[in-house]
């Protein structure tokens, strides 16, 4: 799996199971995270970990992140997506 700064690369569908968490559209992740609408589109179609250049995976993560999602690992119970504990 690739990295990005240490952390491991989402999956596309935890990107599709955190917009869900938020309510957010692509066009809302487009927007939060600088990346185009067309590459989120191509992003989560393929399933797994998403594609692309590591910005575009670290800037789809931090986007994520501090809207108040926090990535879940596959570490026998599989990977997940939930909001961030305050």
């Amino acid at each position: 799996m690739a990295k990005d700064q240490g952390k491991p690369r989402i999956s596309s569908e935890q990107m599709r199971a955190a917009r869900g968490l938020l309510r957010w559209e692509q066009k809302d992740l487009a927007r939060e995270s600088k990346v185009s609408l067309p590459t989120i589109t191509r992003l989560e179609l393929t399933p797994g970990p998403i594609g692309g250049w590591d910005r575009t995976a670290e800037a789809i993560r931090a986007a994520f992140e501090t809207a108040g999602i926090e990535f879940l690992e596959a570490n026998g119970s599989g990977e997940g997506v939930r909001f961030r504990k305050s």
